[in-house]
């Protein structure tokens, strides 16, 4: 690889760049394998960016580009040769228009940095994540991030009005709208939006930002299925007084195995309920969002077929009630490296897939803990077991999981993206004529190959 006095160190006095041992010395974020590569480079502006891309390409240096590190399918992993595009310099907020309700950011800004600095104004994100403290903006539009709010307010495709970017040839795409109507022709900074890096590394972006309520009534409800869950959310989204800020639910394996590791009292739990359902409401008052929930929950519980439930009675008990779903790290210390998977299904398509996956994984004597947001579809999958993380279990614990997703309309990723872990099934369950038009794209974009590659199979 060249040296970066070759050229890297004459492009700007605040370019960082890191090599060898100082590079290797980092804290890697996910996966083992995010600094791999040979060379880390941080710019400060898009310009530099824009002239580290552009010596890369003439220096035929694969690009990776990273921001968080939160990533979990090894879309961030790099290898010696490679140069690392990283964000973490590009951490300002511009601006935040309390009367348009939208920020206008650099890509190393973190989700939960842009949560601070818009609850002065009322104001919040309108997509929320429990990796907020690291996951970077630029990486969560690279991956299409969706969260706990997907279900009402979209995924991060959504969140964005205008966005700019470093394309693989060293130019920069700019498209900071900040109207959300526009029909100019094609949306093209779509492209870039959920392409994992490879069509190029996001360096700002103008996102929508929604009213902020704080005032929460937060409950655990002991269902007998994600179809008794779903009604709780029907009835929820109905209540006039209160709107629902979260719909997570914990098949039981993982409620019980998390409330055990959280040191949670189950006291109130009565009977063997499939699964627990958490509940967050908000309105003006935490007492106008505790009456709104409670009596939603008296007018549904029968005809929902809750068992049992519990209402937080304080600021402390209701995060302790989201820790047991946002705090999930508890499966690798009781499992390390169980093999986890990020699916989507039609809400009516829930109770028959898990049922099946639970008989399939069965019969390869395995078992799964089933989490997710309920209320779009997205369920995330842990499975463990004797074997469950050797190498030769991979294809068959993936074809039980996979399984049967396609054909309901769902899909085999829904937030977490492809990256390398996801290659299999990107190949065997998207779709050919998709593939075929991101490889286009992917070749028109970077004909030298250089952004990301060898992940998405584009």
């Amino acid at each position: 690889m060249p040296k970066p006095e070759d050229g890297l160190n004459g492009i700007g006095e605040n370019l960082f760049i890191l090599r060898g041992e100082r590079l290797r010395g980092r804290h890697s974020g996910e996966h083992p394998d995010n600094l791999g590569a040979d060379l880390l480079v941080a710019p400060a502006s898009t310009a530099e960016a824009a002239a580290v891309v552009a010596w890369c390409g003439a220096n035929a240096v694969p690009v990776v580009p990273q921001g968080g590190l939160t990533g979990l399918v090894g879309g961030s992993v790099s290898r010696p040769g490679d140069a690392i595009l990283s964000s973490e310099r590009l951490n300002r907020i511009e601006r935040i228009d309390a009367a348009a309700r939208l920020a206008v950011v650099e890509s190393g800004v973190t989700l939960q940095a842009l949560q601070e600095a818009a609850a002065p104004f009322g104001l919040t994100p309108g997509i929320d994540l429990a990796s907020r403290g690291s996951a970077t903006i630029g990486g969560m539009i690279s991956t299409n991030a969706g969260g706990i709010l997907a279900f009402r307010n979209g995924v991060m495709r959504h969140q964005v009005l205008g966005l700019e970017a470093v394309l693989p040839d060293g130019t920069v795409f700019s498209d900071m709208t900040e109207v959300v109507k526009t029909s100019a022709g094609p949306d093209m900074k779509q492209l870039l939006i959920g392409a994992e890096g490879a069509f190029g590394f996001v360096t700002r972006a103008v996102l929508r930002l929604e009213p902020v309520r704080p005032h929460r009534a937060t409950a655990l409800l002991c269902v007998p299925d994600a179809g008794s869950a779903l009604r709780i959310v029907d009835g929820l989204l109905r209540c006039p007084g209160a709107q629902l800020e979260a719909a997570e639910l914990m098949w039981r394996r993982f409620f019980l195995d998390s409330a055990r590791t959280h040191g949670f009292d189950l006291g109130w739990l009565e009977g063997d309920a499939a699964a627990v359902l958490l509940v967050d409401l908000s309105a003006e008052t935490v007492e106008r969002a505790t009456a709104e929930l409670e009596a939603s929950l008296e007018t549904l519980w029968s005809d929902a077929g809750i068992t049992s439930g519990i209402v937080a009675q304080s600021l402390d008990q209701a995060r302790r009630f989201r820790d047991l779903r946002e705090v999930s790290d508890f499966i690798y210390r009781l499992h390390p490296d169980a093999p986890s998977f990020d699916v989507s299904l039609p809400q009516g398509a829930l109770d028959r897939y898990v049922a099946a996956l639970d008989a399939r994984l069965a019969a390869l004597g395995l078992e799964a803990y089933v989490y997710g947001h309920i209320a779009d579809g997205n369920l995330h999958v842990s499975v463990f077991g004797e074997g469950a993380p050797d190498a030769a279990m991979r294809d068959p614990i993936e074809d039980a999981v996979y399984a049967g997703i396609g054909e309901t309309g769902g899909s085999f990723s829904a937030e977490h993206g492809v990256g390398l872990e996801k290659r299999r099934a990107y190949l065997a369950q998207g779709n050919a004529a998709r593939r075929a038009m991101a490889q286009a794209l992917k070749r028109t974009l970077d004909p030298k190959g250089i952004f990301n590659r060898g992940k998405v199979p584009f």
